[in-house]
């Protein structure tokens, strides 16, 4: 590694940045609400860029350019389910869950959520509702260490074991300092890097493209009509499968607490607004990466590409930029892996801390104590997942697709119709979990159909809170209060 290289230096400087950033977010935090949840004051603009850099990870720089390179747009699919679940989200969700958590005990966690929502004194739900995050979680932790790893590794020719800690060690070192307001600090830098990377790129990728051009061709005939038909090679259950990952925003725990920390409910209109453009610029970009890499790697072959497509992006920033410029385009993909691994290490310790450690085993902790406990947990899930990803045939997209299931499954029908359905019962929100995140486990063995999991998953579980809520036991006088009340006030906020 040679440290007088400018892509070097560019990510030394931009890994010193975040640092101070997780230092200043230490400085900010006094008790565990600041340290897991921001004291609840996050406006607009960090909302929305901290909820889409926390949402987009590695995949949305490497995995997606590589599959349209290699596909064309019928790979384009993933990326429209994922719009619209995104739209719906903040659209149907962000507000009501951040009114509903501050009426049922200022909850700074979805198990905590559950648990204030439905009445659970005895706490089954929180105990499950956790158990699932960490199972889950700890497999999407995973992923993106071995997505850093992979970075690391390609950039600077590092072992896969050595790339694996440092590349780890990066994002561990903020989040454990600083918490959720650092996270959500860099979050919003760390977006504003990725959108630049994704504009940029292509655009200057273009125009190299057209520069080179003989007089008879254009960029569309070297594309090929092939690669822009968005149902060559399509199924209509891959076509399904590929939507239905919008189905799982619904239930990810890492972007449903961002709606929790916004500072009202009033500033979720705009920064659904702004999270919106955001992931469409983001998106668009991540295609039209791909798709100009055709034409221009047509032009200018290269062997990273030809051996691994989901080097496109790399490949344009190395050849096309100033080294300067390209080290910190190919910093993108670091926040990109960095802002979705600290948030998922920050849910996992607020599960830990907040739903086990101050419930069950230390109920008079002071917040001094609960703050570094949380600190300890992030370190103890971070080792846990560094072992698990240290296995070189680890595949990030497989271990991200179960993840994203499980959660989508487990947690998306109860989160939806804890909002909307007065009827809703606790052991119907607790049959809700266990079918969901069951389904997806044996689907995914099973493999039947060749149908993504988050569909029989989010079905089932729809079905099974319906029917247990219906024939147990209704909801208490208090539980419907509540919720009446919730909606009034929704009513009023949006007339």
């Amino acid at each position: 590694m040679n440290l007088h290289d400018p892509t070097v230096i560019t990510f030394g400087i931009y890994l010193l940045a975040m640092l101070g950033i997780g230092w200043l977010g230490y400085k900010a935090t006094t008790n565990l609400s600041d340290y897991i949840l921001g004291g609840r004051s996050l406006g607009s603009f960090v909302t929305a860029l901290s909820a889409g850099a926390s949402d987009m990870s590695g995949w949305l720089l490497m995995g997606l350019p590589g599959a349209i390179y290699l596909s064309g747009l019928s790979e384009a699919w993933i990326a429209i389910g994922l719009t619209i679940g995104a739209y719906f989200n903040w659209k149907l969700v962000a507000g009501r869950l951040r009114l509903y958590t501050e009426r049922t005990h200022n909850a700074l966690a979805l198990p905590d959520y559950f648990a204030g929502r439905f009445e659970d004194r005895a706490n089954v739900l929180r105990l499950v509702t956790t158990a699932v995050i960490l199972v889950f979680f700890t497999i999407y932790c995973a992923s993106g260490v071995v997505a850093g790893a992979r970075l690391f590794e390609s950039m600077f020719g590092l072992p896969y074991q050595t790339a694996l800690w440092v590349g780890a060690a990066c994002t561990i070192a903020y989040v454990f300092i600083g918490g959720f307001l650092a996270v959500s600090w860099t979050d919003t830098i760390q977006a504003s890097l990725m959108i630049t990377a994704l504009i940029l790129a292509p655009v200057v990728a273009y125009f190299a493209v057209t520069g080179d051009l003989q007089p008879a061709q254009s960029v569309t005939d070297m594309i090929g009509a092939q690669k822009f038909d968005l149902m060559h090679n399509a199924t209509v259950i891959g076509v399904v499968s590929l939507l239905a990952w919008g189905l799982s925003y619904f239930g990810q725990p890492h972007i449903l607490v961002r709606f929790m920390a916004a500072e009202s409910v009033a500033a979720i209109p705009r920064a659904r607004r702004i999270g919106m453009t955001w992931m469409i610029l983001c998106l668009g970009g991540a295609v039209a990466v791909g798709l100009v890499g055709i034409p221009y790697f047509t032009q200018h072959p290269a062997a990273g590409v030809t051996a691994n497509a989901e080097t496109v992006f790399i490949e344009i920033a190395r050849q096309l930029f100033n080294p300067w410029i390209a080290g910190l385009l190919l910093a993108a993909i670091l926040a990109a892996v960095m802002s979705t691994l600290s948030c998922q290490l920050l849910v996992c310790s607020s599960a830990l801390t907040e739903d086990i450690y101050r419930v069950f085993l230390r109920k008079n902790a002071s917040q001094r104590e609960l703050v570094w406990v949380g600190r300890a947990m992030v370190f103890s899930i971070a080792v846990v997942a560094i072992l698990i990803a240290s296995n070189p045939e680890s595949r990030v997209l497989s271990m991200v697709s179960y993840a994203w299931a499980g959660f989508g499954a487990a947690f998306g029908p109860v989160v939806l119709l804890s909002l909307f359905w007065r009827g809703m019962t606790r052991n119907g929100a607790l049959a809700g979990i266990v079918v969901g995140a069951v389904t997806v486990v044996v689907w995914k063995q099973a493999s039947w159909l060749g149908l993504y999991e988050i569909v029989p998953g989010f079905v089932l579980g729809l079905l099974a809170i319906w029917v247990v809520s219906k024939l147990g036991p209704q909801p208490s006088v208090a539980m419907h209060q509540r919720h009446d009340a919730v909606n009034t006030e929704m009513q009023r906020l949006q007339a």
